[in-house]
């Protein structure tokens, strides 16, 4: 498990709509992403509008993301999910069919898309990813919305009048 992430961003102190895309699956643990993600974004975006959008399983969060992207067009989309390996290569596949799903509709809309939709082997290892206080992939999370959000307003500011982008 890596340590090393970035540092923790500054504050954006303007209005932001920040979308999550949450699993019922595993519930206790993907709760502990979102409090994480919220309590951080307290700090980080205070003007920030979350919405969040539960669905099923890890396996619904692309389309109600794609959805959400089309209709809503937030400034990021948060996805959170726990998917535990059990005896089979279900678990393998949703994580891959969700991974493959969410990088191609960050692409095709250009709004970041933050995926925190973790397969682990263990209940330990979501319990250290999602309800610890050292490791949170929720406030990574948060944090990477808000250094994206940042990010994309300063390229977008940068890019204006470009041909082709106009909308990006």
């Amino acid at each position: 498990m890596s340590q090393h992430s970035p540092a923790r961003p500054r504050p954006i102190l303007e209005p932001v709509s920040i979308a999550i895309v949450a699993s019922l699956y595993n519930n206790q643990y993907v709760q502990g992403l979102i409090e994480a993600a919220r309590e951080e974004l307290e700090t980080l975006a205070p003007d920030a509008e979350l919405t969040v959008y539960r669905v099923p399983g890890a396996f619904e969060i692309p389309v109600c993301a794609e959805l959400v992207l089309k209709g809503t067009k937030p400034d990021v989309l948060i996805a959170f999910g726990v998917i535990i390996r059990g005896s089979t290569e279900h678990a393998d596949l949703v994580g891959e069919s969700v991974t493959a799903a969410l990088q191609q509709m960050a692409v095709r809309h250009i709004i970041p898309v933050v995926h925190e939709v973790l397969l682990v082997s263990t209940e330990k290892q979501a319990e250290e990813r999602c309800l610890g206080q050292e490791i949170n992939r929720g406030t990574e999370a948060a944090q990477t919305a808000v250094n994206m959000v940042s990010l994309f307003r300063k390229m977008r500011a940068s890019f204006a009048g470009t041909p082709g982008l106009e909308g990006a």
